[in-house]
């Protein structure tokens, strides 16, 4: 008898001593509520700009000058509501993750070197993700690429990933391909 509670106190013990340390070296994280109740836990580092009543941007790092969607050089992501929905399609039309967020009908800026221009590219992955308990969001991948102004010239590439939650009215857009924004969708609340 002796013996079975002390291995069950050691296994106690070693399950504690796994969870503590875990837990004591999370990163601080600060909450953002963005509409119809949906709540991020960001790292505090990561800096939150208003664009309006209807979107957010959430600087992650670098970033010469917040000023929204088209921030140049700025290492960011977007949350989205009805209005941006509405016109974020290529030409202004809504937005319906059959083609990616571009709310332009000319040529844009590549979003890390705006000396180059952006070439929206095809889409490479699609499906569900979990954004918190109980909401699916439409998921996109379009791989792009940034190409010189004269001769077209391939210059570099990113990935824009979208995460679209059409009930919400809901579109979270990053250029960046943002170190932890998976994960921290999947693990927000609906409050």
């Amino acid at each position: 008898m002796l013996k079975r509670y002390l291995a069950a106190a050691a296994v106690a013990a070693a399950t504690l001593l796994a969870v503590v340390p875990s837990a004591a070296n999370a990163a601080p994280a600060q909450q953002l509520k963005l509409r119809n109740g949906l709540t991020l836990y960001i790292p505090i580092e990561w800096r939150v700009y208003g664009m309006g009543t209807d979107a957010v941007q959430v600087v992650t790092g670098k970033c010469r000058k917040p000023q929204g969607w088209s921030s140049y050089e700025c290492d960011a992501f977007y949350v989205f509501g009805p209005s941006y929905i509405k016109r974020g399609a290529e030409g202004f039309g809504p937005y319906t993750g059959k083609r990616p967020f571009y709310t332009a009908s000319d040529v844009q800026p590549c979003p890390f070197n705006r000396k180059w221009d952006e070439v929206v590219g095809t889409k490479v992955k699609r499906g569900l993700r979990q954004v918190g308990p109980g909401h699916k969001a439409a998921y996109n991948e379009w791989r792009s690429e940034c190409v010189s102004h004269s001769g077209n010239r391939v210059k570099g590439h990113f990935t824009q990933r979208e995460w679209y939650l059409p009930k919400s009215r809901i579109l979270v857009v990053d250029q960046w391909d943002t170190p932890g924004l998976t994960d921290t969708l999947q693990h927000a609340d609906w409050i």
